[in-house]
């Protein structure tokens, strides 16, 4: 069952900063990725890739085409959804996974997680149970779940926001570059969880890379090149 549809979709950004130059990041992608299917993109900085998650999280707004996100309720039409109602679906259907942790001030690992869970559907108790059991998943020492985030390491922000983005998982989860800073063995169990989350039934759009990890990972591996998909295949086609 297909989860995620984009079609025709293109990006520009203006360089305000330098001299008014537009540079294209995406031009026409088109894309499916089905429920318990983890698409991989691969190719050098500038291809797209992190624009494209952005684009289906919002984050940025295309310039053109369509992405829909087909949900249990129905098929909602991302590029067109009022950004309320984009925030609204976010909590409920979409995770984003990135490098970094963007959290509250003052905020906990614990209450980061649980009010990832709540937003999914659990009630207050249900939700700061699952917070704990997806601290512990990704190895977060209990001593640290009430501490600010905000002074944590790197690795153990990115666990955080891992455990935020796998809580209950959610429909579709794009990853951004999820593990890049932890060390071997807290990195060798969250490629275990998000390799799980295929038996969950969740789809991922992921970019990584770590040829390692898409090898270990993808079950479908896309290649961009210049904002277009240059192609797309299991892993071995794909990056041979």
């Amino acid at each position: 069952m297909t989860v995620l549809s984009v079609r025709g979709l293109h990006k520009t950004f203006t360089l305000h900063t330098i001299d008014g130059r537009t540079v294209t990041s995406l031009r026409g992608v088109d894309l499916d990725v089905a429920a318990g299917e983890h698409v991989a993109m691969a190719g050098p900085s500038g291809a797209g890739k992190s624009s494209l998650l952005r684009c289906v999280h919002r984050s940025y707004l295309a310039d053109s085409g369509k992405i829909v996100l087909y949900t249990g309720d129905g098929d909602v039409e991302l590029t067109a959804l009022p950004d309320r109602a984009m925030a609204r679906l976010r909590g409920r259907e979409l995770g984003y996974v990135s490098q970094f942790l963007a959290a509250p001030p003052r905020t906990g690992p614990h209450a980061i997680v649980a009010a990832a869970a709540r937003r999914r559907g659990l009630g207050r108790d249900a939700a700061a149970e699952a917070a704990g059991e997806s601290l512990r998943a990704f190895n977060l020492d209990e001593a640290l779940w009430d501490v600010d985030a905000a002074v944590l390491s790197g690795g153990e922000r990115q666990r955080v926001n891992l455990a935020a983005g796998t809580v209950r998982p959610p429909r579709l989860l794009l990853l951004d570059e999820p593990v890049s800073a932890l060390d071997p063995e807290n990195r060798e169990i969250a490629l275990g969880r998000i390799a799980a989350l295929g038996e969950q039934g969740v789809a991922v759009l992921a970019v990584f890379h770590d040829a390692e990890a898409i090898q270990r990972l993808a079950t479908r591996v896309v290649r961009l090149a210049d904002g277009r998909i240059a192609a797309s295949g299991t892993a071995a086609e794909v990056l041979s």
